[in-house]
């Protein structure tokens, strides 16, 4: 089938056998808690896909990543989202080192998450309404050789399998006068004070291991600490961060919509021309989020308010196609499919919550509206 089969030839391209090893096991199987898949990805030396070859990643492009969370995400949808975050999380270290933040340590950071494959879980601030996606969500206090770090993130994507926390603070100066915004890094094996708690009760996404994670005045020492800077290096960072996140999300949910498309043109449910419009919908969504992942390739001198526009109405174009697409596809493959394969009404669901994800479409609209009149977009 030629369905997806640019995605799943770039995703073998970098980790061979991985979509044959996930199309084997049963997709509701890979979709528990504690499923064969993260391990999988792990093993096959995922965790290093985002990470430049000069720190012994694997190096993908941001379109080279987009098809292949949309394939992982066809095969896996929980996988797809957990990797989402650990990603996001290794962005955003890459572009603290690309804008000369932090402390220089990072880069020895990166050469131990992909020879190591380690997962680094995301303790940012997404998820709370009405906060920016690196604003300090955490209280922190100075202590001799560094801080201690206290708070929750819920849900924690890969709160069982992490072993690295990121989480963006506001640090007391060593003056006591005012504060300096910092992205801390926390080892989480053998480390005291982080507890999980139970909080993802759905059974869609479970696999995703998205429950809280609380921090008991956790000790971070400062080689662990990358300060921001300054408030330009601040908002690069936020911005280049923000267009990750909603690139790489957004792609991931398209791909579990696309596994239903694949199921209705496998059936051979429908017309001809039922089956094509389908597709047209999911490829056209899929090349909105190919232009965005190739406008950061480019140049930076495209971010800014103009680059956080066509971010939003990329993902908002995306969502709408997801919307329509899955509807369609249930109703011709049929009322039997749907009482007959759990997995056909899992889809269904598991590729909706995109519409969950922060700032909401009807959130931002009023922003939206000002940004086309003329105004600088504001994102709160």
């Amino acid at each position: 089938m030629n369905f997806l089969k640019p995605e799943r030839t770039i995703l073998t391209k970098f980790l061979p056998d991985l979509d044959e090893k996930l199309a084997y096991i049963p997709l509701l199987e890979m979709e528990k808690p504690q499923n064969p898949a993260i391990k999988i990805f792990r093993e096959l030396g995922g965790p290093g896909l985002l990470i430049p070859t000069k720190y012994k990643g694997l190096g993908a492009t941001p379109v080279e990543v987009v098809r292949i969370q949309r394939a992982i995400a066809s095969r896996a949808p929980s996988l797809a989202i957990a990797t989402t975050m650990h990603h996001f999380s290794v962005a955003t270290i890459v572009e603290m080192i690309a804008q000369g933040s932090g402390t220089g340590f990072e880069w020895m950071l990166l050469e131990g998450i992909a020879k190591q494959n380690l997962y680094v879980a995301s303790g940012f601030a997404e998820g709370q309404t009405g906060a920016g996606i690196l604003s300090p969500n955490m209280q922190v206090k100075r202590t001799a050789d560094g801080v201690t770090v206290s708070g929750s993130k819920k849900p924690c994507s890969l709160s069982a399998s992490m072993d690295l926390l990121t989480a963006s603070v506001s640090i007391p100066s060593k003056s006591g006068d005012g504060s300096e915004l910092a992205v801390v890094i926390i080892p989480t094996t053998n480390t005291t004070g982080i507890e999980r708690r139970p909080f993802w009760t759905n059974s869609v996404l479970a696999g995703a291991e998205s429950d809280e994670v609380v921090l008991h005045d956790v000790k971070v020492p400062e080689q662990l600490i990358s300060y921001t800077g300054s408030a330009e290096n601040l908002d690069y960072v936020q911005t280049r961060g923000f267009l990750w996140f909603e690139m790489l999300i957004s792609a991931s949910y398209l791909g579990i919509a696309s596994a239903l498309v694949e199921r209705t043109i496998a059936a051979n449910k429908g017309t001809s021309s039922e089956r094509t419009i389908l597709a047209i919908e999911v490829e056209g969504a899929m090349a909105a989020l190919e232009g965005l992942a190739q406008s950061m390739m480019v140049s930076d001198s495209n971010q800014g308010s103009d680059q956080l526009a066509r971010a939003l109405f990329v993902r908002y174009a995306v969502q709408g196609a997801i919307e329509r697409v899955t509807a369609h596809a249930v109703e011709l493959l049929g009322g039997m499919a749907f009482i007959s394969s759990p997995e056909v009404a899992y889809l269904f669901t598991a590729a909706r919550p995109l519409a969950f994800h922060p700032p909401s479409r009807l959130s931002i609209s009023p922003a939206l509206d000002k940004y086309l009149a003329g105004e600088t977009l504001l994102i709160q």
